[in-house]
Formats: structure tokens, sequence, C-alpha cells
């Protein structure tokens, strides 16, 4: 599920950051005759190569910062294999006790049972956050009637009560049509974070088209202007020419309504697991995840998420030397 839209947005972002990284080394071959005034320059530093696999999986909403610090992160350290599955956080926490990947992506905090699993496996791990989301409702751009919505209206709206779902139902002035739903599944972080936000645990409605792959739900929003679907902030930048976000209580969702969490309860953190076993063991990982909290903040504002605050980076990036 590769989202190339936000591969555009990444060039200028990515060539920067991979020049900065190998410290501009590439069109420059220092000579024995090179003259070098050592009180003004300091000594270019090369990366140092590393060769290895790295391997993760979990949410799609994550997904788009992942991907992009792999791509970059290629150009700094190509003979490093970094693969990330999208399984949806709850897939990617099974493969992650299971012992089948170094980290795990997840749009919402680790459960309770997810902990007890790994320890019973004898996984120990460390919780890393990287950027902040705000989970956005969105309807078709024909949709000329849906412009904001109470949280008791959208949970209304969203949960099983055995009725077939009208606009009407929640607007006597919106059309007597009936609502068409699609849904992040069951596996899906951002699904768990709804249910728990929103739907208060109640059942979501069963009519509801479930999709690991947010493309999906997007795709079923922009083809019928009956259509609503909830998914991150992201990909509704990358769509929004053919969606429309619906905003919350008011609120809408963008960078500083999410940094602030006025956009409530639909912020929160996004965040990757690591294993510390794989820390300390494979260089090769510990260098991407040391290359990924240095650069997670780019990454998510270029992809269209919210980076943190400078000195949460400075925080995980002293905690993962910790670890090494």
């Amino acid at each position: 599920m590769k989202n190339w839209k936000y591969l555009l947005m990444t060039t200028m972002v990515g060539s920067a950051l991979a020049l900065a990284a190998c410290g501009n080394t590439a069109n420059e071959t220092p000579t024995d005759t090179t003259p070098t005034d050592t009180s003004t320059e300091k000594p270019v530093e090369e990366v140092a190569a590393i060769e290895g696999k790295v391997s993760g999986d979990g949410s799609s909403t994550v997904a788009p910062i992942t991907e992009a610090l792999v791509e970059e992160y290629g150009n700094v350290q190509p003979k490093v294999q970094v693969t990330a599955g999208v399984s949806g956080t709850g897939g990617g926490f099974e493969k992650f006790i299971a012992g089948e990947t170094d980290f795990s992506n997840a749009s919402r905090p680790i459960k309770e049972e997810e902990k007890t699993a790994l320890a019973d496996a004898g996984i120990d791990f460390t919780e890393f956050q990287l950027a902040n989301d705000g989970l956005t409702v969105v309807v078709s751009q024909e949709n000329d009637w849906v412009e904001d919505i109470t949280v008791e209206d959208l949970k209304k709206l969203w949960i099983e009560d055995g009725t077939t779902k009208k606009w009407s139902d929640i607007n006597p002035d919106w059309p007597a049509e009936e609502v068409v739903f699609y849904s992040p599944g069951t596996d899906s972080g951002t699904y768990d974070y709804f249910d728990e936000v929103i739907l208060d645990g109640e059942d979501l409605v069963k009519s509801a088209t479930l999709s690991e792959d947010d493309n999906v739900l997007v795709q079923g929003v922009q083809a019928d202007k009956n259509a609503i679907a909830f998914f991150g902030y992201a990909y509704y930048l990358a769509n929004q020419d053919t969606l429309k976000a619906v905003k919350i209580g008011g609120v809408e969702p963008n960078n500083e309504t999410i940094e602030s969490g006025e956009y409530s309860p639909l912020s929160r953190p996004l965040f990757v697991y690591a294993k510390n076993s794989a820390l300390s063991e494979n260089p090769a990982f510990y260098d991407f995840m040391k290359y990924s909290l240095e650069n997670a903040g780019e990454m998510a504002e270029a992809v269209g998420y919210v980076s943190l605050p400078a000195e949460k980076y400075e925080e995980g990036l002293s905690t993962l030397e910790g670890l090494k």
C-alpha cells in the first residue's frame, strides 16, 4: 500500500537529508595538496558503511512516515535492507510478539494483553513516539450538506443499532439517503482508537466496508457522495481535492489544532515499538532507528502529519542510546 503522492512532497526534503547525512562528500575528493584552513573548517565526517537486514510491520497510518524514512535511509546506507509491512497495528503486534519483526508501527498505545504476550515470549521492547495525527472524518467533495458534526452525532451515526442509517437521522435538513460507511479493519489501531473515543466500545455499523488499506477507504468515499470514512490526516491531505474533512464540534483538523489538542478527541500520537535485543545485537537496526528519530519530524511534516517538539526527539535518541 504505497501512497506515491507523498513521495513527490518528500523529494526536496529527502535530498537535503541525504546530503546532510552524507556530509556533502559525493562531489568533493580531498587530496594531500588541497589546502585546509583548520581554524574555519571542520573535518568532513563520512558515514560508516553498514550492512544488514531490518524488518517491521504494523499501522497503515504510520506507514507513510516509515516508507519515506526507508526511502531516504537507503540513500545513506544502501547495504541495509529495511522491509516494512502494513498489517495494521494489531496485525503488526501479532508479528512482533511472534518474534518475526524488529519493530512494530502503531497508531495507538500498546494494549496490556499485548504487553503480557510479549513478556511471555521473553521480548523486551521500548516505545518511541514518531509524530502526532488527527484522525480525520471525511466525505466526498460532492457531499454539500455535511460540514460539521458533534461527537454525539458521530457516535449515533456509526454505532450498530439495528437500523438502516440515513443522513436525515442526524439532521432533518440532510437528505433521506442511506449512508455508506467505510472503516479501517479491526486489526487497525485507527479502528481501535475510534472505537474507544467515539463508540465507547459499542459495535461499529455492520454495513461498513472494512479494510486495512486506507487507500481502499479513500477510493470508496471518492466514488459515492453518500459515503463517509475515517483515517489518518495524511491520507486526507493527499486526497483533499476529492475529499472533504468534516469538522468535529466546530473544529477542523490541521497542524495547529492537532498539535494543541484542540481537535479533540481525535488527535492522537503515532508510535514505533522496537525490540531491545535487536537494537543491541543488530547494528543495522540501531542505525536505522537512530536515523528515524533524527529525521521523523521532517518526514512527518512532509507526508502530512504533525512533528513533535525537538526535545521529544532528543529524549527518544537519549533513550535509544541507552539501549545500544
